[in-house]
């Protein structure tokens, strides 16, 4: 049985970076009609949105699967605090006239990328390299929010602290078998009955469609939307028929979604879109969905079994067509180029088949 303290916790820096409060604006503006938990779903949303935007730069959580260690393109941006050897721009400004050629001449780790749980240390020979981080380096947690839960039921202080001792234990069967399940310390997470998880697709698919909405109506100066996207989230602000967001009873979301069914076909596929980063090939691994899962396994215990049944092939994929039947969007309305859209990026790397 999972104990803990009750309580919900969104830190989705913990998949990267970034804090979400430096990208999206903060949840508490959101109107007052909408409930806290509608409020928590549409923050975590917005963050995942505008990571989003700099995926590209951006580095995958870790999955069983092996991670290659690679040099970051010239001219790339690490993740500041990723690695300790990295510094802020403009820390020292004693330096500031050095040319990057003569930092990374100095400093080979500057531009040396290690997955979370790693970093860069340098051999004898001056070569970077990519160690197991020790755990007691992590920076202290500083509240409740930045701990985590893992699939053996153990809390630990931050990502940082998980990330490390995961990788202390490579090459062995618990580490293998050990993941990331939840942001938030472990608590008590009740079993999804069958009647609670027809219930889910209802919320989220009505959720998916509120945070998109939200996203059109406050991205005057955000680019959290191309163009593209805002002309089709255009029609669904200004439909007349479209459910107001609230915490409405189930019988009314099935209904509008009967009812209104065109509305929730282009959200779906942004979401879509959204998680499909690393690689971008039409199919959603464990990894891939982690930044909506572990956020939401808290508000939502019904979350990790949705999942499991939406991989209806039991591939430990979820491809495009699986996800969008998982929402009840028919097959005839299924359209690749829907996710391109949502992405708003060129397809490359986009597979037809299962290419995993």
């Amino acid at each position: 049985m999972k104990s803990g303290h009750l309580g919900l916790a969104l830190p989705l820096g913990a998949f990267g970076p970034s804090h979400c409060p430096e990208r999206t604006p903060p949840a508490a503006r959101l109107p007052l009609r909408v409930p806290s938990t509608m409020r928590a779903w549409i923050f975590f949303l917005l963050c995942l949105a505008g990571r989003a935007l700099a995926a590209p730069q951006q580095e995958a959580l870790p999955d069983e699967t092996e991670v290659v260690e690679e040099t970051v393109a010239e001219g790339a941006e690490g993740p500041v605090g990723a690695n300790p050897v990295q510094v802020e721009v403009g820390e020292f400004d004693e330096g500031a006239e050095e040319t990057e050629e003569e930092v990374v001449a100095e400093n080979p780790c500057q531009n040396h990328h290690c997955k979370h749980g790693k970093v860069c240390e340098l051999d004898e020979n001056n070569t970077p390299m990519c160690v197991c981080q020790d755990p007691t380096s992590c920076p202290a947690p500083i509240g409740e929010f930045e701990k985590v839960c893992s699939n053996d039921n153990k809390t630990f202080d931050s990502s940082c602290h998980f990330f490390a001792t995961k990788c202390t234990l490579e090459g062995t069967k618990k580490g293998h078998k050990l993941h990331l399940d939840y942001i938030g310390p472990c608590k008590y997470i009740p079993p999804c009955l069958d009647s609670e998880l027809t219930e889910f697709p209802l919320r989220m698919r009505d959720w998916l469609k509120n945070v998109l909405v939200t996203l059109y109506e406050r991205d005057e100066d955000n680019n959290l939307l191309n163009e593209k996207q805002k002309l089709r989230v255009k029609k669904i602000h200004e439909n007349e028929k479209r459910l107001e967001a609230g915490d409405h009873p189930v019988e009314l979301l099935a209904r509008d979604f009967e009812k209104n069914y065109n509305m929730y076909i282009f959200p779906v596929h942004w979401q879509f879109g959204q998680l499909d980063q690393h690689p971008i090939d039409g199919y959603l691994s464990h990894t891939e969905l982690a930044p909506l899962r572990a956020p939401l396994i808290p508000m939502e215990h019904c979350t990790t079994r949705f999942f499991e049944t939406c991989d209806l092939d039991h591939d430990k994929y979820i491809a495009l067509d699986e996800w969008a039947g998982c929402f009840g969007i028919k097959e005839k309305d299924i359209d690749k180029d829907l996710v391109l859209a949502a992405r708003g990026s060129s397809p490359h790397g986009l597979k037809v088949g299962k290419g995993k």
